[in-house]
């Protein structure tokens, strides 16, 4: 049963480095309403497209890591009683579906930072 249990966890922080690895090298070409990161500033045009996936693909492939090793190592001190191990699991699961969402804000912030209510870029963004 840890097999399971190990495997499910996993997958989260896979799936982030995954998606953070494939945005941040190789964000989508084209604009969609089916695949990518999909906010209404991110899809003002190309350019905040583009930024905004890599962004968010930096943040996802770092924090997917951090998270997969932070997993693993939970498995040292995983309970052993069923009952223990189930809401230890969905505590852990809620925590990795924060973790996911989470770089949503930073990632809206920084569009902001550097482009305009339109999606023109900033000629210099202002620093933090």
């Amino acid at each position: 049963m840890i097999w399971f249990y190990m495997v499910t966890l996993l997958l989260c922080p896979l799936v982030m480095v995954g998606f953070g690895a494939l945005f941040y090298k190789k964000p989508p070409k084209t604009i969609n309403s089916l695949y990518g990161y999909r906010t209404s500033r991110s899809m003002k045009n190309e350019q905040t497209w583009a930024f905004a996936h890599r962004y968010i693909g930096k943040l996802w492939l770092w924090l997917g890591a951090v998270l997969g090793l932070c997993t693993l190592a939970l498995f040292f001190v995983f309970p052993t009683e069923e009952q223990a191990a189930g809401i230890f699991l969905l505590c852990w699961l809620g925590v990795e579906l924060i973790v996911l969402i989470a770089p949503i804000f930073p990632t809206e912030r920084a569009l902001k930072r550097h482009f305009d209510k339109d999606g023109n870029p900033l000629e210099s963004p202002p620093h933090a």
